[in-house]
């Protein structure tokens, strides 16, 4: 394992801005790049001519043209709202008119009265209102497991078996329907943009579907018809593990994660941005890198050069989140994790580390050099026993914080940022240990997902607006600035998404006259069927 003084060089250069180099990106990437063309028609073999994937050939044909044909997000004229209380980049403020235009605030005044607000056409906004918050990690699939995967005891790989038997079923007609209710679920919990980490690129099989990019144009328009922005973080998935011996094979499931090396990576993400030029406002793409343990350490250099996340697209990766990840990569590579990823020219402003849990001085010291974020799914982290992260200490070092609710056991970006600062008293014994304003700023981190005029109630910022009651049973008496510990999801009245209204009076505009939950339960149990319940004995 190396100490500090053996990275200290690396912390030193990454702090000064100065370029680490291990060596270019080979020659089949750069010349992969030079090839691309305009046309990606055709791109991979077929996945069949059955009439079933004839269907789902049309469906993503059909994506492609709803995505580049539909309308901007942004919101067209000027409309007005008035919060009793909002909290303002300055702090809470009370009697704020808000004035909408194109999708941005073009006026944020503190101090008009309610009834001239009313007088001059303005729309009340109850409780208090936040800026949209941002879920910066999702696996949207496995928003299929909650409440599925509690028989026994069992560790997080044992619970991966189940995500598995999910993943084996989901093709992008399912995958689509599966990721709307899902992000519409997201939007009534106040969440305005997600950034989903998406790996379920191909056939079950592994065989690419004709159109290589059906399952990520799934979640373009899935978010879409959710009225949420979305940031689709690619995933590079390589390997089925990593043992002090090297990287195994993807097997079984996992062969519809894995493209065949960076290359081939890139050529499939430069035809999904050739897809989705020009198109949606509500898009950005990014990459991400699945692990150390899926990626082997010389694909690992060629990733943030190859042409996927260039400059300051983010770029994420799940870091250290099982002991057994760190104890493999000491194991093959005598590093930890986080050091391997310096020691390859990974560590970047642009990177977001999530989970970042078992971390060492040295790591916190190195991420904190490289500028980078740290996501954390405190929710999914506990429901999976991984454990408690080092977010203060992070926080202290100069590390960025942000949010996800990962694998959905529940979506609550509320309860996200409020088991932030729980999980630290539990640790530290300590109580305060985040300010609200600090919790606000996890809460919202658009940057970290590339909405870099988001999540902020000022002029020029993108119109999000989320309105939390005061007056529910949780929030009853609660002092307005400090909602994020005592409210939940089911207290958000109104969502507001570039200008557009998405959510009123607690209700999806997808809902109709069929509720949320009835519709998620439509999706959700067919993907059961004929599955045995989720073992997670501890013994397996």
């Amino acid at each position: 394992m190396a100490d500090l003084g053996e990275v200290e060089p690396l912390l030193r250069a990454v702090a000064d801005h100065e370029v680490v180099t291990v060596g270019s990106p080979a020659d089949a990437v750069a010349q992969l790049l030079s090839a691309v063309s305009a046309d990606r028609e055709g791109l991979g073999p077929s996945h069949g001519d059955d009439g079933r994937e004839r269907a789902r050939q049309n469906l993503s044909k059909n994506a492609q043209e709803t995505i580049k044909t539909s309308p901007k997000i942004g919101g067209e004229g000027e409309r007005k709202w008035h919060a009793e209380w909002a909290l303002l980049p300055d702090g809470l403020a009370r009697d704020v008119l808000f004035v909408v235009d194109g999708g941005r605030f073009v006026a944020v005044t503190p101090g008009v009265p309610s009834a001239q607000a009313a007088s001059d056409g303005a729309e009340r906004l109850p409780g208090v209102v936040l800026p949209g918050l941002a879920n910066c990690h999702s696996h949207a699939f496995h928003r299929a497991l909650r409440g599925r995967t509690h028989h026994g005891g069992g560790t997080f790989w044992t619970w991966r078996e189940g995500m598995y038997a999910v993943a084996n079923r989901l093709d992008p007609d399912s995958y689509l329907a599966l990721a709307r209710v899902t992000y519409a679920e997201m939007a009534l919990a106040g969440i305005t943009a997600v950034g989903e980490f998406h790996y379920l690129h191909h056939g079950p099989d592994g065989t690419p579907y004709e159109d290589p990019n059906a399952m990520g144009l799934a979640l373009v328009e899935a978010a879409r018809d959710a009225g949420i922005r979305l940031t689709l973080l690619d995933t590079l998935y390589l390997a089925g593990g990593l043992t002090a011996d090297g990287h195994t094979p993807l097997e079984g499931p996992q062969r519809r994660f894995g493209d065949r090396d960076v290359a081939a990576w890139a050529q499939r993400v430069s035809g999904l941005r050739v897809h989705t030029s020009g198109g949606p406002a509500h898009l950005r793409l990014g990459g991400a890198i699945h692990s150390v343990r899926a990626v082997p350490r010389d694909q690992l250099a060629l990733a943030p050069d190859c042409g996927v996340a260039d400059g300051m697209d983010p770029l994420h990766i799940h870091l250290s989140e099982q002991p057994a990840e760190n104890e493999a990569t000491l194991a093959a590579h005598g590093l930890t994790p986080t050091q391997l990823l310096a020691e390859e020219g990974v560590l970047a402003p642009n990177l977001t580390a999530v989970h970042a849990t078992h971390l060492t001085g040295t790591d916190i010291g190195l991420l904190a050099a490289a500028h980078t974020t740290a996501c954390f799914c405190p929710t999914t982290e506990r429901d999976l026993a991984d454990g408690i992260g080092p977010a203060r200490a992070l926080a202290d070092a100069g590390v960025r914080l942000s949010l996800g609710s990962d694998q959905h056991a529940v979506i609550d970006l509320i309860e996200e940022a409020r088991a932030l600062e729980m999980h630290e008293r539990l640790h530290s014994l300590q109580r305060g240990r985040f300010t609200p304003e600090q919790l606000l700023t996890a809460a919202t981190a658009h940057a970290t997902i590339g909405w870099q005029d988001a999540g902020r109630l000022e002029v020029g910022a993108r119109a999000d607006l989320v309105a939390v009651r005061l007056d529910s049973p949780r929030t009853a008496g609660s002092d307005p600035g400090q909602i994020l510990l005592t409210a939940s999801a089911a207290d958000v009245d109104t969502v507001v998404v570039d200008g557009h209204q998405v959510v009123s009076e607690g209700r999806h505009r997808l809902e109709g006259t069929s509720r949320l939950g009835t519709q998620l339960t439509a999706v959700l149990n067919p993907l059961w069927d004929s599955l045995p319940p989720t073992r997670n004995t501890a013994g397996d």
